[in-house]
């Protein structure tokens, strides 16, 4: 039997943990520094753990053969270190703002297959804008639109997160990067707003943010960028929160307390934008290529849409992005994936046969992905 050891015990580790805990040859254990949460872990052996703090991760690393990353994106990459260091294979679904490439020459040295981003948007994304590229003779844009959203759209945000509150904040302030007409360009996040319909949504508004991250290092394509989907009026919304310092770092004094903004904004946003029990929400992902095979243009488009879990009540955000996690992590454990080095899901793309089996155990597990020519 192979030990997979699970490092973060929030919604997405879990769904994560429970998927790989129903495969009779696989072992789970979850760490997590929160009681709490590894409470809400089913089926896997659990561990109170501060994984934030050095050395912790290694020393939990030598009894697992493959580990899934799904601690926080501000110290993903830290984790990462200590994995490699450790000599353990590792799915990563740890958006951490630094690029995740830097480790290659460290993931090749240790002989461990890193592959990160496994999520959904980077994730089902980059495997798909991968398969493009594979298959076109030339790619002349790729287009990726994502969000996830409540079903019921309550005032002022008409927004829920399963993520952290710090992780989407980062989102509207962190600058944009994409690639137009050939050269690299930042623009600020929650700007470009577009008005985008979409079949069994309806019209929701498009605006950039930072999510290409390998694919500008490692697709040619004259034209990417990445823009988030909400309900119209967020942006606008987001952007007076930002313009008026409550997403900054520096500190103000209040009736002689120094406090950081952006501190007590994440903290009622925690609130604002914490799911109702039982609350509906949906996950909507387009990416939209351009190019030519043949001789001639092509234009493809790939759709998912995806909604909470009426049985287990597992969110869709969950799922689309724990499920990926899990199928690759199953690719590592099998040994079916052992190249060493740092992996985006774009490479994984170029693989007709390995995208085949992504997306068909996604669609095994009711998350479907359709493409359109």
């Amino acid at each position: 039997m192979k030990q997979v050891l699970v490092l973060g015990a929030g919604r997405v580790g879990r769904v994560i943990a429970a998927d790989l805990a129903e495969d009779p040859g696989l072992g789970v254990m979850v760490a997590d520094r929160s009681r709490t949460a590894l409470d809400a872990v089913n089926d896997s052996e659990t561990v109170v753990a501060d994984l934030g703090t050095p050395g912790v991760v290694a020393d939990l690393c030598a009894g697992a053969d493959v580990v899934v990353g799904a601690v926080p994106g501000r110290i993903g990459l830290a984790v990462l270190k200590e994995v490699i260091g450790a000599g353990r294979p590792v799915a990563d679904i740890s958006f951490s703002p630094e690029n995740p490439l830097a480790l290659n020459k460290a993931a090749e040295e240790a002989g461990v297959p890193v592959i990160v981003d496994c999520g959904v948007a980077p994730g089902i994304s980059n495997l798909l804008a991968g398969r493009v590229v594979a298959e076109l003779d030339r790619t002349d844009s790729i287009s990726i639109m994502v969000g996830g959203l409540p079903v019921r759209r309550v005032w002022p945000f008409e927004y829920r997160s399963v993520f952290s509150p710090t992780d989407v904040i980062e989102e509207y302030t962190r600058p944009c990067r994409m690639r137009v007409g050939g050269r690299d360009v930042t623009l600020p996040a929650l700007t470009g707003v577009e008005l985008v319909d979409l079949p069994g949504v309806g019209t929701l508004e498009a605006f950039n943010t930072d999510g290409l991250r390998t694919l500008l290092d490692t697709l040619d394509v004259p034209d990417l960028r990445e823009m988030t989907l909400r309900f119209p009026g967020h942006a606008d919304r987001m952007r007076m929160l930002r313009e008026t310092g409550f997403f900054s770092d520096d500190e103000v004094e209040v009736q002689g307390v120094r406090i950081r903004p952006r501190a007590l904004t994440e903290k009622l946003m925690f609130k604002a934008w914490e799911p109702e029990p039982d609350e509906q929400e949906f996950t909507v992902l387009r990416v939209e290529a351009a190019g030519e095979s043949n001789g001639r243009p092509q234009r493809i488009v790939w759709d998912l849409l995806d909604r909470t879990d009426p049985v287990s009540g597992a969110s869709s955000m969950s799922r689309t992005t724990g499920f990926p996690c899990a199928i690759v992590t199953r690719m590592l454990a099998d040994g079916r994936w052992a190249c060493p080095g740092v992996v985006p899901p774009e490479r994984l793309g170029a693989d007709p046969e390995i995208t085949r089996e992504i997306l068909d155990g996604l669609a095994a597990r009711g998350v479907l992905v359709r493409r359109t020519l």
